[in-house]
């Protein structure tokens, strides 16, 4: 009986050990990051400069955080036949939209060199499954595609009949490596739009996008910069052709030591990226769930210095960074980040997954077809409890109209 209440009692000491660890290890996090940083922009982003001429890759000003007509966000509740409808908001009922990004792009090795040909399209196949079951969830898919699935006529076929019948919309995702024209390096820092030369990545825009207003019918709206790489030109890139929303900001994540931008100083709530208010922000929603959310943007940038915390952390349930997307996310994880985005009264939230994940074999995140179900039933159980908490999904026009400018 001793021997065993001892361990007990030094498995406690071991747990109390680690969280004053922690403890003082958040402390000297503050102290190392917030002489570094702003204060006062939207959702604990720095205020940043004003949002006259800033690169979207800088935060924006505070005075830039959109705001939607009330109809828009107005919560849903059932109605007969299974469908929703907008209603009186409950205690528990929020006034918050959805959309379902979709990074529809070519297979290729996420852990080898980028290369201009070494990709595939064997998972086309599985996107009428998709789309199929997305209609029964009553889930609007917007299709951001690049130039291999542009010019893929099966691709096309399956995502135009969605787009002309209304339950889709089709958008914009520039990968600069199979996107030509091909003038410059393959490498990881050329894999970033916003990286090429102004003149480059407007070509490789254009050119992607005209061909798919070729293909699809319609000219696109919507952008994602591959691997959410913007640059200081791509703002004026994206005005200049008609884009009305951007969708790359990830914010809370920093790839700056990858080549990419850092958007750990982002806000999570849509803003307008220029001065004209032409050029929606939607970020892809991610939040920080535990008790020490509300000091996550100064811990992560601590990290740098202290790069194997974070995972104490985690691991303690004190802070964790939950994106809303069924690849390394969990269906439980996924609605407690919901509940603290509703929590925040973010207007619209972005989901988001990669194509090729909908197949086995071609991502890290399904290696099975069990892997595949267990990505559908993600979405079933996520699309049921934004159901339950009067969320309900959005199509491209529907966030354009109702952005007040």
């Amino acid at each position: 009986m001793r021997v065993f209440a001892w361990r007990a009692h030094r498995a406690y000491l071991k747990i109390a050990f680690s969280k004053a660890s922690l403890t003082i290890f958040v402390y000297r996090a503050l102290i190392m990051s917030i002489g570094g940083s702003n204060s006062g922009g939207p959702n604990g982003a720095p205020a940043g400069r004003s949002d006259r001429g800033v690169s979207m890759v800088d935060p924006p000003s505070p005075s830039a955080k959109a705001a939607f007509d009330p109809e828009f966000t107005r919560a849903s509740t059932p109605v007969s036949g299974g469908k929703t409808g907008p209603s009186q908001t409950s205690a528990n009922q929020a006034n918050t939209r959805a959309i379902l990004t979709v990074d529809t792009e070519e297979e290729f090795d996420w852990n080898a060199p980028f290369t201009r040909d070494q990709h595939g399209l064997k998972h086309v196949a599985a996107l009428p499954r998709f789309q199929s079951f997305c209609e029964e969830i009553g889930a609007h898919p917007v299709y951001l595609v690049d130039w291999p699935i542009a010019n893929d006529a099966s691709a096309v076929e399956i995502i135009g009949d969605a787009v002309r019948r209304g339950m889709a919309d089709v958008g914009v995702q520039l990968h600069p490596w199979v996107n030509p024209p091909f003038d410059e390096e393959v490498s990881a820092h050329n894999s970033y739009a916003g990286n090429l030369s102004p003149e480059l990545e407007a070509a490789k825009f254009t050119a992607l996008r005209d061909r798919i207003e070729e293909a699809f019918g319609a000219a696109p709206l919507i952008y994602r910069a591959g691997r959410y790489g913007l640059g200081p030109s791509s703002a004026a890139l994206l005005k200049s052709a008609g884009i009305a929303i951007d969708t790359s900001v990830r914010p809370l994540f920093d790839y700056s030591d990858q080549h990419g931008p850092d958007y750990s100083a982002h806000p999570i709530a849509p803003y307008w990226a220029d001065a004209e208010r032409t050029l929606l922000e939607l970020p892809v929603t991610t939040v920080y769930w535990g008790l020490l959310r509300q000091l996550g943007r100064h811990i992560h940038r601590a990290q740098r210095h202290f790069p194997t915390f974070f995972a104490g952390f985690s691991k303690l349930k004190l802070l964790e960074r939950i994106a809303l997307t069924p690849e390394g996310v969990t269906a439980e994880e996924a609605i407690r980040g919901i509940d603290i985005a509703l929590d925040e009264g973010l207007p619209v939230l972005v989901l988001s997954l990669h194509s090729p994940t909908l197949a086995p074999g071609f991502t890290p995140y399904t290696h099975t077809a069990q892997d595949v179900d267990t990505l559908y039933d993600w979405l079933r159980r996520v699309y049921l409890y934004l159901e339950t908490r009067g969320v309900r999904s959005a199509s491209v026009a529907e966030v354009i109209a109702a952005a007040k400018q």
